[in-house]
């Protein structure tokens, strides 16, 4: 039952176009149980006058007054009956088609739409090739099983119904020997379906490793030239492909065992019919045409049953998709429990004695960390590596839930707020943007698709991006390649600047997002913003400190707690680490200059 509702889950709102077609092929199997009987008829019938095994309708159609008219008539209907077959056929085939596309283009959406609202910790630790396998190859998977294997499990059912039907109205002791091997045919499948489930899932888990591989390493291909690293993604990618290969080669060798077990007990089966039947000719119990029919319904009956043993290995390749699926859909969103409320929202931001550690660590990252930011005001926030600034930024938006402590929007709890209309009114610029492979122009107007080329433009030019698009051959309209390849650091993140600035919103974050412009570019981009933005509250995740010095107050965190707070004067005055930090930027970008004066002499 449990596995009944994992397969019929996704069918709901389509289950119609089912009906429909498991009537169509009802119909489709019971017509071609009739051909041996046309044999049957014209052997036994026609030539030697014995009962005929048609139905009595048909015997009624094809009756005639001689044996030439007898036999005009049978050939008539036959190809009338054939072409009405065809028909059914084409329309079997056009609604099963619909029905299976339909599902699994819903289940698609279903998916994307479900990965779309998984927590942001679920996405940080889910590798990307495993979760494309399962939204495309486990889809395709369960597509092809309902489409084809669903309905060809009740084709034989309905076959071998009526075809054994057929024969137990010309011989029962004959229909009881033609299906002899029927039992062991059908305990060799479930064994072959035991030991092949669980392969199927190995060679799974080692597409997907292989998938993982190969996405890593094709996003990360500047980074492997860089670093002449070919040789060694090439083979990192060849053992997990030779894992795939070698799992493949299990499945492969069982299915050979099977088909080639299966065939020798179909041969013995036939056979076996083909002997008694000879026996039961030559003895007169049973006529010419009859034996000539049986021999037809036992291909009919044995063969459907070899196909089950196909049929029963996609079942457990479909299972294996299936839970891989629901592993996903199983998870709970980040939405699960969420709040409607949806405040409005001014920029005065208070954090309150803050704490978090990941779950899988036994210490925490921040320590009851805490300050005040009114509407307007610009914080810089600076530290070491791994100091949490990252981590703090990501808690005031609600991508990480902090566990002790409370971070408040104009008096109001986060956690009480809905995260939708949060981040809606919280940009957030990050070091590493992301770009589409689209014009400049859409990868700014995508933040707002109703914005005139002149806000655009505008945009681009407060992030000091516009001289440099002029600058292009091809102006606005230049492609930027996959990841944005084709523009520079700095580019790419005055792009992601000006694609945030086509929205006002009330809060603005730069992660870093500066890190990769020159000093007196930074220093224009951020005057520019002060001008443009005077009521944002802005904060500033950065390493420099030149960033960080005119901003209204200046956070220093350390080992995740606030060691310094205050102006840019007032923390130097203190010699402590910001001071420290300084000292150290200040030094090196002296030297540099240093160097390059002398160069220049």
């Amino acid at each position: 039952m449990k596995r009944m509702k994992q397969f019929t889950k996704w069918m709901k709102g389509h289950v119609y176009l089912y009906v429909i077609g498991v009537v169509i092929l009802f119909s489709l199997q019971y017509f071609r149980t009739l051909p041996p009987l046309f044999i049957q008829h014209i052997v036994d019938h026609i030539f030697n006058d014995l009962p005929s095994a048609l139905p009595v309708f048909i015997q009624r159609i094809v009756e005639g007054d001689t044996i030439q008219s007898k036999l005009f008539m049978v050939a008539i209907f036959s190809v009338v009956f054939m072409l009405f077959r065809v028909v059914f056929i084409f329309l079997h085939r056009v609604v099963t088609a619909l029905f299976a596309e339909r599902v699994s283009y819903g289940m698609r959406n279903k998916i994307y739409d479900h990965l779309q609202n998984l927590s942001f910790t679920y996405h940080s630790h889910a590798e990307t090739g495993d979760l494309i396998q399962r939204s495309t190859t486990d889809v395709d998977t369960y597509r092809v099983f309902i489409g084809e294997q669903l309905v060809e499990v009740l084709r034989l059912v309905f076959l071998m119904s009526f075809a054994i039907y057929q024969m137990t109205r010309m011989d029962v002791t004959l229909t009881l020997i033609s299906i002899a091997v029927a039992p062991i045919v059908f305990l060799s499948a479930f064994v072959y379906f035991l030991f092949v489930k669980k392969v199927f899932k190995r060679v799974e888990e080692a597409e997907g490793k292989m998938t993982t591989t190969l996405q890593e390493s094709m996003t990360g291909i500047r980074v492997v030239k860089a670093f002449a690293n070919e040789r060694f993604e090439i083979e990192k990618f060849d053992k997990t492909s030779e894992l795939y290969r070698e799992e493949s080669y299990t499945l492969l060798k069982l299915m050979a065992i099977f088909w080639s077990s299966t065939d020798f007990l179909i041969f013995s089966q036939y056979a076996l019919t083909a002997a008694f039947g000879i026996y039961f000719t030559v003895a007169g119990t049973m006529g010419a045409g009859e034996y000539i029919a049986f021999l037809s319904y036992v291909g009919l009956i044995v063969w459907p049953m070899r196909q089950l043993g196909r049929i029963i290995g996609d079942f457990g390749k479909t299972t294996v998709a299936l839970d891989r699926i629901d592993e996903i859909m199983d998870q709970p969103t980040e939405h699960e429990n969420d709040t409607d409320y949806t405040p409005e929202i001014k920029g005065h931001i208070r954090f309150s004695n803050v704490s978090f550690k990941f779950d899988d660590d036994d210490k925490n990252l921040l320590k009851n960390v805490s300050f005040d930011v009114n509407p307007g005001e610009t914080i810089a926030i600076v530290g070491k590596t791994g100091s949490g600034k990252s981590t703090l930024i990501n808690l005031m938006v609600r991508l990480l839930e902090n566990q002790g402590g409370s971070i408040e929007f104009d008096g109001t709890d986060i956690r009480n707020i809905n995260k939708r209309w949060l981040r809606k009114h919280v940009g957030i610029i990050l070091q590493e943007p992301f770009l589409y492979s689209k014009s400049i122009y859409d990868n700014i107007g995508i933040m707002k698709k109703t914005a005139d080329k002149e806000k655009v433009f505008n945009a681009a030019n407060v992030a000091r991006i516009h001289e440099d698009i002029l600058g292009f051959e091809a102006g606005y309209d230049t492609l930027v390649g996959e990841r944005g390849v084709t523009l520079s650091g700095g580019q790419k993140q005055r792009v992601a600047i000006a694609r945030m600035l086509l929205d006002d919103k009330p809060v603005l974050i730069f992660d870093d997002s500066l890190s990769a412009v020159d000093t007196e570019t930074d220093i224009q981009i951020r005057r520019a913003l002060s001008s443009y933005w005077k009521n944002t509250t802005v904060f500033i995740i950065t390493h420099r400190i030149v960033t960080a010095k005119e901003a209204d107050k200046i956070i220093v965190l350390d080992h995740g707690e606030i060691v310094e707070s205050g102006t840019h004067e007032s923390l130097l005055e203190l010699h402590g680490l910001y001071a420290e930090l300084w000292d150290i930027q200040s030094s090196i970008a002296y030297d540099a200059y240093k160097r390059i004066k002398g160069g220049a002499k």
